[in-house]
């Protein structure tokens, strides 16, 4: 797995914002069921791609749908045997939870991905962000953004019981 280093410059919006405040929990592949299991969970969650992991929840790589077809399929193997722990792609990248929604967001762009998992130091999945997020937390900062410089107040009179 990679961890591509960040060139952005900065953002006012995202500024203390880490990725474990909008992070979406993890859907993953344990490593050790077979291609056919793999594609039949991927198939019903929908998707093309997942993370896998090991016993502990260490993050060892993805696997793509259509790389695990092509594969398997065309080098004559059976589905039901193969272990999806050969067709697991580590030179994927990835984000650390405590790193800024902005370095995130800058990795992703790098990479021209749309969705990174997210691991904890010790390379523990807990979940995943996606561009989509990213630019929904935008928006909503943007909105609230004018909200920051006006106070609201309300004045309630006192009543006096004696």
């Amino acid at each position: 797995m990679e961890q591509i280093k960040p060139n952005y410059s900065g953002g006012a919006n995202f500024e203390g914002l880490t990725i474990k405040d909008i992070i979406e929990p993890a859907k993953s592949i344990f490593n050790k069921v077979s291609v056919k299991a793999a594609l039949d969970e991927m198939h019903a969650r929908a998707i093309d791609s997942s993370p896998v992991i090991d016993q502990r929840g260490e993050l060892l790589g993805t696997v793509s749908k259509n790389k695990m077809n092509r594969k398997v399929g065309g080098l004559g193997h059976d589905p039901k045997t193969e272990p999806v722990e050969a067709h697991i792609e580590k030179n994927n990248p990835y984000c650390f939870e405590d790193q800024t929604v902005a370095e995130a967001e800058q990795m992703m762009l790098n990479a021209n991905v749309g969705e990174v998992p997210v691991v904890t130091r010790e390379n523990l999945l807990v979940g995943t962000i996606n561009i989509e997020a990213i630019t929904q937390e935008k928006r909503l900062r943007k909105c609230l953004e004018p909200l920051k410089s006006r106070t609201i107040g309300c004045s309630i009179p006192l009543l006096n019981h004696e």
